[in-house]
């Protein structure tokens, strides 16, 4: 998946300035997809250029103007074509695992202290999805097609987190009983 494919998933309910997209990818498809806002400024242009987004222009008297950017049928049918395209499991890249598989190398209460670390971002992060859940789904069977297809990619941030969760226990009890 490239970051185009991101940005025109997330501006297709909802037409959007960059400033917002930006902000509304951090809350949403930035769960799963990281970019920065000078990289989804940047998509934008390219799409737009492309003819994948259209942009119309707000004129504004106290600010510089602002471009809204909504999906063209173009980046719609380009959307649909990469979405029937098989995928393949993306590479797990994680630094915390790099660490503890040469964990040896360091005194066990370095890897202790980012375990815990990582547990408590972890933790953060299922409060915030639950959150999201309680907030946007709080009756899963009677959701739209379009909201359930959501609801699944949050479902899966939860087991994630859950996961992660557990295992953290797991290797902070392993560790402290060497």
């Amino acid at each position: 998946m490239a970051l185009t494919h991101a940005i025109l998933v997330a501006l297709l309910d909802c037409p959007s300035s960059g400033y917002d997209l930006a902000k509304r990818f951090d809350g949403s498809v930035g769960f799963f997809w990281g970019a920065s806002h000078q990289q989804i400024y940047r998509e934008l242009a390219k799409l737009e250029e492309g003819g994948h987004l259209q942009a119309e222009t707000i004129q504004q008297d106290t600010r510089p103007n602002k471009k809204i950017f909504s999906v063209t049928e173009t980046g719609r049918a380009f959307l649909q074509t990469w979405m029937q395209q098989p995928c393949e499991i993306g590479p797990l890249k994680d630094d915390l695992l790099v660490k503890l598989f040469g964990g040896s190398l360091v005194h066990r209460a370095v890897l202790l202290e980012e375990l815990e670390r990582h547990r408590r971002q972890h933790r953060d992060r299922l409060a915030e999805y639950r959150t999201i859940s309680t907030q946007f789904f709080p009756q899963p069977q009677a959701l739209s097609i379009a909201a359930t297809y959501q609801y699944l990619t949050l479902r899966n941030g939860l087991l994630y987190e859950e996961s992660w969760l557990a295992w953290c226990e797991e290797a902070i009890a392993t560790l402290q009983n060497l």
